[in-house]
């Protein structure tokens, strides 16, 4: 592929947010190679506004339906579509949409509708070299796997002001605590251990904790609410949109969560995470690092039983992977993340 035949790319994002995160290194590669082409990333809504904190994006195109999606890429002019989604379906509305090229893996029996169609890795790879290994194999070098996200400053200021207006000051370290997760609930570490982990990280910290997701995890933050009773967490859970969302990891000392997007946004902006897998790898969706060499700033807390990963979005048995997990466990974790922290 040659610079010169490539003037206006739409690349069309993962559709979950985390998998948005671990796509950016490539997008970013992208963005390198074709430094001179008009760069526009095509999204859902849910997780569109994220490019906004992206450098490097010429332009967001948020879908608006699925009926409309093929009138709006047609509407781009676009000569090239890169599309990380494996589905059918986002191969036939850029068919649709006119694009020339359409490059992509070769899945979900889309090969006829791309005119690049890269065989998928034999093994499974880590999220973000998947990505990587689509635009290396389309003839783009890649660098290193790194997600950058620069949220504006007025961002993190107004969440700042959200949480001191819901009780937080600013003497006392913030933990952000992400309870839920999109794939299905047997990603959720149980409420009562999020409850307790609360208490200690309060009791042994000193610190505040805030609840954060979207609309669909509130059943989880009430039961982590009715768990505690006294001395309960800020509740932003289905009150945050996404930017908003950001700006509120942001100002947090660190972040506990599930597998979930919560998790993979918060590694790429600098936030020490505590991540807990059950039915998923931390092999293949480890949260990436804004800076290589920043491991040690995420830590993966997972329990060796016969049946992980099952990659089930509800558990048959008795979920045991995420209820052998203690409190304490995560909460030393925790601790010693923001011990290292403080003497940075």
């Amino acid at each position: 592929m040659t610079n010169q035949s490539v003037s206006r790319i739409v690349v069309l994002a993962p559709n979950w947010l985390g998998d948005v995160v671990m796509a950016l290194p490539a997008i970013r590669d992208i963005r390198r190679h074709f430094a001179s082409a008009h760069l526009t990333i095509a999204a859902r809504p849910s997780v569109a506004k994220l490019f906004r904190a992206v450098p490097g994006i010429d332009d967001v195109l948020t879908f608006k339906g699925k009926k409309d999606e093929t009138a709006q890429l047609k509407a781009g002019r676009f000569d090239t579509a890169i599309l990380f989604p494996n589905s059918f379906r986002s191969a036939w509305i850029v068919r649709r949409a006119g694009i020339p090229q359409r490059w992509g893996y070769r899945a979900d029996f889309r090969g006829p509708l791309l005119t690049t169609a890269v065989r998928r890795p034999k093994q499974r790879v880590h999220f973000g070299e998947y990505y990587q290994e689509l635009v290396r194999t389309l003839g783009i070098e890649t660098g290193a796997l790194t997600p950058t996200i620069e949220l504006p400053r007025s961002i993190i200021e107004s969440a700042r002001t959200l949480l001191e207006q819901n009780g937080w000051t600013r003497d006392r370290p913030l933990i952000g605590i992400a309870p839920g997760a999109a794939f299905g609930h047997a990603k959720r570490w149980p409420a009562k251990r999020f409850a307790a982990l609360i208490s200690l990280a309060q009791q042994e910290l000193g610190a505040a904790c805030v609840l954060l997701g979207r609309d669909a995890d509130r059943d989880a933050s009430q039961a982590i609410e009715e768990a505690l009773k006294d001395n309960r967490p800020i509740n932003l859970v289905g009150h945050t949109e996404l930017m908003s969302f950001m700006g509120v990891i942001a100002n947090c000392s660190a972040l506990v969560s599930n597998d979930s997007g919560a998790l993979h946004v918060a590694a790429a902006m600098g936030i020490p995470v505590v991540a807990i897998y059950g039915p998923t790898s931390e092999q293949f969706s480890r949260p990436l690092t804004s800076k290589e060499g920043a491991g040690d700033r995420v830590v993966t807390i997972s329990e060796d039983v016969f049946c992980r990963p099952c990659w089930l979005r509800d558990c048959p048995i008795d979920h045991r992977c995420m209820k052998r997990i203690p409190p304490e466990r995560v909460y030393a974790s925790l601790s010693q993340l923001l011990q290292q922290e403080t003497h940075a």
